[in-house]
């Protein structure tokens, strides 16, 4: 394996949701721990707190936030490989977020102990946000 990470598991459930391209991003798009807006030509989708959004919203909900402890330089290659290859070959679901620093990944939370122990298992350090 090329890499051994510290992943941090967030306390908090997260929902992910996808509005129309063309809508202005909702007041209830928020939080302080993380949030992720992105909009393409074909959608504006929103990754928040499950509790921030509102209950009609059509979203995958029940979703728990993996965090690579970071901050990861532009030169490395395969960070992402390291942590999705093991999960793909566990048949465990993923929604990845990229930011500057880091990569984020989000499992359904019925998947969070196998996604926990197969990471583990891959050599990587797999701890909770306290």
């Amino acid at each position: 394996m090329g890499h051994q990470l510290t992943i941090i598991v967030y306390a908090e459930v997260y929902a992910i949701c996808r509005l129309d391209a063309q809508a202005t991003v909702p007041a209830w798009a928020k939080g302080t721990e993380f949030i992720s807006i992105t909009r393409t030509a074909n959608e504006l989708s929103i990754v928040c707190q499950e509790d921030m959004l509102p209950g009609d919203i059509p979203a995958e909900r029940n979703r728990r936030l993996m965090r690579i402890e970071g901050p990861l330089a532009f030169v490395l290659t395969g960070v992402l490989a390291s942590m999705t290859a093991p999960l793909a070959r566990a048949e465990i679901s993923i929604f990845a977020v990229s930011t500057y620093e880091t990569d984020y990944l989000l499992v359904s939370d019925k998947d969070l102990q196998k996604a926990k122990e197969v990471l583990e298992d891959a050599g990587h350090t797999v701890r909770r946000l306290a």
